[in-house]
C-alpha cells in the first residue's frame, strides 16, 4: 500500500515559481513523481487557499495565470482533495465574476447546498445572478 504524505503549499509554490535554486527543482521532481502516479499526496482547501493568496498578493500573478497554472495541478489524480471537483467551478468564477477566491469558493458551496442568500455587506456577491444578497 502506498504511503500518503500531506502536501504543503510551500512545495507547490516553489514548483509554481522557480524562484529558488535549492528548493524549487526538489519540489518539481516531486510533483513529477505524483503526476506519473508514483506517489499520493493529500492536501486541504487552506493549502490552495494560502497557494492562490501568496500568487495573487505576494507576487502579484493575475486571476487568469494562477487558474492557469494550479489548477492543472490540483486536478492530477494523485492528489487528493477534498471537493475536488468542484476546485474547477471555484476557479472559474474567480476569474470570470472577478471575485475574491473566497468569494468564490463559497458562491460555488452555496450552489452545493442549494442556497440562494447571503448575508453580507460584501456588493461583490451582487455580480452572481443566482444569489440574493440580503441586507442586514
Amino acid at each position: 500500500m502506498m504511503t500518503v504524505t500531506f502536501l504543503d503549499t510551500n512545495v507547490i509554490l516553489r514548483h509554481l515559481l522557480q524562484d529558488d535554486p535549492e528548493q524549487s527543482p526538489k519540489a518539481t521532481a516531486f510533483l513529477i513523481r505524483i503526476e506519473r502516479g508514483e506517489l499520493k499526496v493529500r492536501a486541504s482547501e487552506l493549502v490552495i487557499f494560502e497557494t492562490v493568496f501568496t500568487l495573487q498578493r505576494r507576487y502579484q500573478q493575475p486571476k487568469a495565470r494562477i487558474r492557469e497554472i494550479l489548477l492543472p495541478l490540483i486536478l492530477l489524480p494523485g492528489i487528493l482533495l477534498p471537493g475536488k471537483r468542484r476546485w474547477m467551478k471555484v476557479f472559474n468564477t474567480y476569474v470570470d465574476l472577478n471575485l475574491s477566491f473566497a468569494d468564490a469558493y463559497h458562491v460555488v458551496l452555496m450552489e452545493k447546498l442549494k442556497l440562494s442568500e447571503i448575508a453580507t455587506f460584501d456588493k461583490d456577491f451582487d455580480r452572481v445572478s443566482s444569489i440574493k444578497r440580503v441586507e442586514l
